[in-house]
């Protein structure tokens, strides 16, 4: 069991940390004896646990006994074994160390080790807590979003722990018999170029799909096909324009054929011409869409029928709760459905929005994200809990076909995404938890035309043993984590105790696993936590009730 030491204000913070990583932990009570204690205190009390994990970005009573020369820096990435990670409070660093985590400018150690009689006390130059806050509440710059920065942070002390000798029991955000999780979602913001005659967007296609693709063609950025189809859909508008033609922005069923079964998440307008509002100042009328919930109820019926999702893409629940309830009741009265998630439109959010949109009812959000770039705006690959909230999740999203093509944006040509995405990928198969992709509906038709990257995003994916899963589904397993507790672990015996929560209700989902972290038989220094020296045991908790595993 481990026990952590830490300012009340915290409380919260360290409550989700632990959610995120799911081990045997409980806030510190005095007397009772621990294998580990983590510290965030400047005032840390004496006990008798084996290692005891010092966070702070302030010299402690334990820096004044052990008078070890500190230095203090900010705006610092740590060094870890290749990883960067970015520190956005400040850190201490320790000179004369020779530590792993290293201050990567050549600052020197951000991290000592002292062996006090039977206790090893390892000390860390920032502060945990505060830096899991920072991440949850106010999020990464976009120039750090491809650093999976929390999960790094949870890396380093599952390292620590098993370097130092002990036995780690795990919940990890990964369902049993797969590796992560992948949500597909299709933010619907046009739904067909019959809706947009004479307009900013229909004059913008216009330029784009004429003159723009051949610019794109020079650039490498398209090839002589996609000027053939972008030219035809120029000379097919008029027949679509009278109805005599197939609206070629009209792409959700070709959705279903492309993912074949994958059951992804459609998030929809609930209304057209209502650009919604901003807290402060005026929001272009653009924003509004020229479509209607009931031009679109055939197609939802297709697209519920082949097991995808409907969700909400919110105009005003972002700021305004009564607004956003009645939202969600449009979207409930075209799917029938109780629990609704959302999306922003335009990805609007600030640090009020979680707490409105719980209040008007939704299930979760995914609305965090980068509209400029790819990566990890919370820190992190897993569905967490905001702050400021009781029960509503946050489903973070990942990857956007605009950030990746957008000229303002990043502005990849099609081949260039690959190694970017593949990346993310790669971390989200290592941490585990869920990769959220966002292609927009009309992102596969002209003149877009981002199929190609998008089919082969998905034939990696499948590859990969991912389990597919919608919005809704991915959260649903995150709350079924959520809800199973550590009763009792004893290592020591060989055996681990815990009480696994049932499937919520009319749900089909993966089961959990327990993860059993043994040290080697050879402990290297445990501050240096070689991840290669531990045994990683997987045992399947399918079922609800009492479980217990022999190690």
């Amino acid at each position: 069991m481990i026990g952590v030491q830490a300012l009340e204000a915290e409380d919260r913070v360290i409550a989700e940390f632990f959610e995120l990583f799911k081990i045997p932990w409980e806030f510190y009570r005095s007397g009772v004896p621990y294998d580990l204690v983590i510290c965030s205190s400047r005032n840390m009390e004496q006990n008798s646990a084996r290692v005891i994990v010092l966070y702070s970005s302030e010299a402690t009573q334990f820096d004044d006994k052990t008078r070890g020369k500190l230095g203090s820096h900010s705006n610092v990435q740590l060094s870890y074994f290749g990883n960067l990670i970015p520190i956005y409070g400040r850190c201490l660093s320790f000179a004369g160390e020779a530590n792993p985590l290293q201050i990567a400018n050549g600052c020197g150690s951000a991290a000592r080790e002292i062996q006090s009689g039977s206790q090893t006390i390892v000390r860390i130059g920032y502060d945990l807590f505060q830096e899991v806050g920072h991440l949850l509440q106010t999020g990464q710059p976009a120039v750090f979003g491809r650093f999976p920065t929390l999960e790094l942070h949870i890396d380093y002390l599952r390292n620590l722990i098993v370097g130092h000798g002990i036995t780690l029991f795990e919940i990890p955000p990964t369902p049993h018999g797969y590796n992560f999780t992948v949500c597909l979602t299709h933010d619907v913001d046009h739904f067909g170029i019959q809706n947009h005659c004479c307009d900013h967007t229909m004059l913008g296609f216009l330029g784009r799909a004429v003159f723009g693709s051949v610019v794109d063609l020079l650039r490498g950025k398209k090839a002589i096909r996609h000027i053939a189809a972008n030219w035809w859909a120029v000379l097919s508008l008029p027949g679509v324009y009278l109805g005599i033609q197939k609206d070629f922005w009209q792409q959700l069923d070709r959705y279903v054929e492309i993912e074949k079964g994958l059951r992804s998440t459609f998030f929809i307008l609930p209304q057209s011409d209502n650009p919604g509002r901003r807290v402060v100042g005026r929001v272009s009328k653009r924003r509004g869409a020229k479509y209607n919930l009931s031009q679109l109820r055939d197609q939802l019926l297709t697209l519920r029928q082949a097991g995808c999702e409907i969700g909400l893409h919110g105009i005003d629940a972002w700021v305004d709760e009564e607004k956003g309830r009645q939202e969600l009741e449009r979207i409930r009265d075209e799917i029938n459905g109780l629990e609704v998630g959302v999306r922003m439109h335009w990805l609007y959010l600030d640090e009020t929005s979680p707490q409105l949109l719980e209040k008007a009812g939704f299930s979760y959000d995914s609305t965090v994200g980068y509209n400029e770039t790819v990566g990890y705006r919370a820190g992190t690959t897993q569905v967490f809990k905001p702050l400021n909230v009781g029960w509503l999740l946050e489903l973070p999203m990942h990857v956007m076909d605009t950030a990746l093509f957008y000229p303002a944006y990043m502005n990849l040509s099609p081949n260039e995404p690959s190694a970017i995405v593949d990346e993310l990928v790669t971390n989200t198969q290592r941490f585990g938890g869920v990769l959220t992709v966002n292609w927009h509906d009309r992102s596969i038709a002209p003149e877009r035309l981002w199929n190609g990257f998008y089919t082969g995003l998905l034939g990696n994916l499948r590859k990969r043993r991912a389990w597919f899963a919608t919005a809704g589904d991915a959260t649903a397993w995150f709350r079924k984590r959520r809800e199973t507790v550590f009763e009792s672990v004893s290592a020591e015996a060989g055996a681990a105790q815990l009480r696994v929560a049932p499937n919520p209700k009319d749900r089909a989902l993966p089961g959990l696993k327990l993860r059993v972290c043994k040290p080697s038989s050879h402990p290297t220094n445990g501050a240096a936590g070689d991840r290669a020296e531990k045994q990683i045991l997987d045992f399947p908790l399918e079922n609800p009730g009492f479980v217990n595993v022999t190690i």
